[in-house]
């Protein structure tokens, strides 16, 4: 009903401009070179209005003709991109069923399509890789990396590429370019600190190293590669200061302050790391420039006073006492260990100590000496284990201690212990503590 109502008010308001039209009094009259003419005002007015619809027409005409190739353009670019958008379409389902052949069909179609869009490239690699065309997708990655607004995608795509044929170094380098191009990515940050640690780049994985980091680890490992001996000494002392009872790193810390003339602070430094927690590689360290036996046990006796009542104090007080002659000193204190500890190394000393009981000229000491010794090698026998560097995170043994357990590539969880139950028996050669 409206429209009607419309339609009759459009159409009176024609007729009435008709009418006035019509109702023009007087002539128009023209001269175009030799011909003249005449027409009735109603007649001039409405040849007017023709004309002007005809050159309005006439204009639309020629713009559509000026604009129809930019037009066709838009509609083959339409086309273009409603044909890659099913390509994708049909090779994200394509890859999500299984079927890596018709995946690359369609990431090649999106991609003539299309252009190299990241979206279409990142298709493509995935394609590739599906596949097993490891060049397809190296070199899809190839462009991406190229591209400043899409660099991350590609680095990290090729850094992917180079930890699964185990090239570390490429891999590394990798993850800092990604990282310098998108500065701040934790993911990266993370990245970079296990690939630092693979590469055996421990000056930069401990600048990487988060919080949960085993840092005194990391700054041991990197005081015993860093060439200067200034920087040694500054990395050796963050890793001592950051754990104390890590005895590489007390290791690390004292051995560069005897080198650098400073060996009050060095015997400072193994004492305290013995106090966190004693081993024997403190003891050797501190007893190795001594030569006199007796001054090596009033050394030995000063340093376990911190924690007199270790095993390896009393170890250490047995062996040194051992070497002095001091034979029933060396006796009380192996006694001692055998009640803490029944490991082999116990058994070991006591056997060691009765054969110098079998050396004097007393013959009933002597036998007794003897049989003393045979008990002591048949308990060594079915003793516990003695002590070694176990990893904590899978129990691997290794021979030396390491910043990195070898068999499971965990950092920082070497320890001094007797083999935790059920262990890989696998001894791994490791670099010198």
């Amino acid at each position: 009903m409206r429209r009607i109502v419309l339609l009759l008010i459009a159409a009176a308001i024609a007729l009435a401009i008709a009418w006035v039209i019509a109702g023009l009094p007087g002539e128009v009259s023209a001269r175009i070179g030799r011909y003249d003419i005449k027409a009735a005002a109603p007649v001039a007015a409405l040849g007017s209005l023709l004309l002007f619809f005809l050159a309005y027409w006439l204009v639309r005409l020629i713009g559509m003709v000026l604009r129809s190739p930019r037009a066709w353009g838009r509609y083959r670019a339409g086309t273009r991109r409603r044909g890659g958008d099913q390509a994708v379409t049909r090779a994200l389902v394509a890859l999500a069923a299984g079927d890596s052949g018709g995946a690359r069909r369609e990431a090649l179609r999106a991609r003539r399509l299309l252009g190299d869009t990241p979206q279409v490239l990142l298709l493509a690699a995935e394609a590739g890789k599906q596949t097993g065309r490891d060049v397809e997708e190296e070199a899809a990655f190839q462009v991406l990396a190229g591209r400043k607004d899409a660099a991350l995608l590609g680095l990290r795509g090729l850094m992917r590429r180079a930890v699964e044929r185990e090239d570390w170094r490429e891999a590394a380098k990798l993850a800092r370019q990604a990282e310098q191009a998108h500065p701040g990515a934790s993911a990266l940050r993370g990245e970079r600190w296990r690939l630092a640690i693979r590469t055996g780049n421990w000056r930069e994985a401990l600048t990487l190293a988060g919080p949960d980091a085993p840092k005194a680890a990391l700054a041991a490992a990197a005081a015993d590669a860093e060439p200067d001996s200034e920087q040694a000494l500054l990395l050796a002392k963050q890793g001592f200061e950051a754990d104390p009872s890590l005895v590489p790193a007390a290791l690390s810390y004292a051995r560069r302050l005897r080198e650098a003339g400073k060996d009050k602070r060095a015997e400072e430094a193994i004492r305290r790391a013995w106090q966190a927690g004693p081993h024997p590689d403190l003891a050797e360290f501190l007893l190795q420039p001594i030569a006199d036996r007796l001054a090596r046990v009033k050394v030995a006796t000063a340093l376990v006073k911190s924690n007199p009542d270790h095993l390896e104090s009393h170890l250490l007080l047995a062996r040194a006492e051992l070497d002095a002659g001091l034979t029933g000193e060396a006796r009380r204190h192996a006694e001692a260990a055998r009640k803490l500890a029944g490991q082999r190394r116990v058994f070991l000393l006591l056997a060691d100590i009765a054969e110098a009981d079998c050396a004097g000229t007393d013959l009933a000491r002597a036998e007794a000496g003897r049989v003393a010794q045979r008990t002591a090698l048949r308990e060594a026998a079915d003793a516990q284990a003695d002590p070694a560097w176990h990893c904590g995170a899978c129990g691997a043994r290794h021979a030396r201690w390491q910043p990195v357990c070898q068999h499971c590539q965990t950092p920082g969880r070497l320890a001094w212990t007797t083999p935790p139950g059920e262990i890989r028996l696998d001894a791994i050669s490791g670099s010198a503590s």
